[in-house]
């Protein structure tokens, strides 16, 4: 009797044991569902969050799942929606549409001559790009004296309250119509007075951008985001409109400005005069003739069109990018880790460890045999079209061009 009763409660033990794995492998499963259809949007909206921000998760509950995170994709939010109604699944929706509401009708314009901008809401964070002054940027969110910003080139980061300026939907519209001055010197600086014996009112760098107010002498008076007030020597600057319409690059503008910045040291994260990493030297030299490209080497390497893979640099122009890194193989993606800018003769310009000149002739003195043997191929961006690229006397992003004005009226 003792035994079958035993065997009774060791049934009962195994049948219970039994219900409490089952449930614990269906409440396993069912968060899975969430978050495959959440994967599924997120490669479809947001596969580079470098510059698409869809940071959303899916928490168990009893009834559903609650949907918490945060995006600036009002779109592939709406479309997660769907998927999830579509296929059954139950949740209740707790993300956090950016901007927030306190910034929504707000832009942004950088005030200082060059921004770092960080990967995190802290100084000590990665620095993962620059923008300089006069940039216009959107603006999500705020943290403490940080705000999470988007430049025109798409890219996401954080940057403190000293350097941007943040303005309302019609102050912006304001700034907008504003005359504009671009500052083209490498290196310079703007004063309280229409003389340069007076008091500094700032640095400035190459690509830098102002209102212009008027003149004096020989001067452009100037005012800042934050309104401070200031005088540029007329020799190192242009009337913004004058620069814009004089724009018509060839290969050969672009070995000029790429020379302009010669010596310049490496900077991790570095856009401006101030340092440059390899992808934000090429995209200075792109900006100053008037073209916005993405980012990062493995983001330039998409735009434009190829011109070779085989290393037959005859078909190359001064102007084209070269990339560099690892190939793919059949276990490995390919990596992007470098880029330089062709210069003709065999020659490329490229920021490592400096900007400097290398050659990929195998019997110079300046041969770089590491870079040619990890070559992956060339493209030519300059008067190419396509998703990255945007040339400024198209599609303005400083001022409102005349259609825009009339169109707004």
């Amino acid at each position: 009797m003792k035994k079958i009763l035993k065997l009774a409660f060791l049934s009962l033990f195994l049948l219970m044991l039994g219900s409490c794995n089952n449930g614990e492998n269906e409440n396993s499963e069912a968060p899975n569902k969430a978050e495959n259809v959440i994967a599924e949007v997120r490669q479809e909206y947001a596969p580079d969050k470098r510059v698409a921000l869809f940071d959303v998760q899916a928490e168990e509950n009893k009834e559903a799942f609650i949907l918490k995170g945060e995006s600036n994709l009002p779109e592939a939010v709406k479309n997660l929606k769907e998927k999830l109604k579509s296929q059954n699944i139950n949740y209740r929706d707790s993300i956090q549409m950016l901007p927030e509401e306190e910034l929504a009708n707000s832009k942004g314009i950088i005030k200082i001559s060059v921004a770092n901008l960080r990967g995190d809401a802290r100084h000590s964070a990665e620095l993962v790009t620059q923008a300089t002054l006069g940039m216009p940027v959107n603006v999500y969110k705020k943290d403490g004296n940080w705000y999470l910003i988007q430049t025109p080139d798409d890219y996401l980061a954080w940057v403190d309250g000293g350097g941007v300026q943040i303005y309302s939907e019609e102050e912006y519209k304001n700034w907008k119509f504003s005359e504009k001055l671009i500052y083209l010197q490498p290196f310079g600086n703007s004063f309280a007075e229409a003389d340069s014996g007076s008091e500094i009112v700032s640095d400035l760098v190459a690509g830098d951008i102002l209102e212009l107010t008027g003149t004096e002498n020989d001067f452009f008076k100037v005012e800042y985001p934050d309104g401070r007030t200031a005088f540029i020597q007329q020799n190192e600057a242009k009337e913004y409109e004058e620069w814009l319409n004089s724009l018509n690059p060839e290969g050969e503008d672009l070995i000029a400005t790429s020379k302009k910045l010669m010596g310049l040291p490496y900077l991790w994260g570095g856009t401006s005069p101030k340092g440059v990493d390899c992808s934000g030297y090429t995209k200075t030299i792109y900006f100053l003739n008037g073209m916005v490209i993405p980012r990062d080497a493995s983001q330039q390497v998409h735009t434009g069109r190829l011109v070779d893979s085989t290393r037959n640099f005859e078909n190359l122009i001064p102007g084209d990018l070269l990339f560099f890194g690892r190939p793919a193989t059949d276990s490995t993606s390919e990596r992007v880790v470098h880029v330089g800018m062709w210069i003709g003769n065999n020659r490329f310009i490229h920021s490592s460890g400096s900007v400097r000149i290398s050659s990929m002739d195998k019997n110079a003195e300046d041969f770089d045999k590491g870079n040619h043997d990890r070559y992956l191929r060339s493209k030519r961006v300059l008067n190419e079209e396509g998703e990255g690229l945007t040339y400024l006397r198209k599609k303005d992003i400083f001022t409102t061009d005349a259609a825009s004005a009339e169109a707004s009226e």
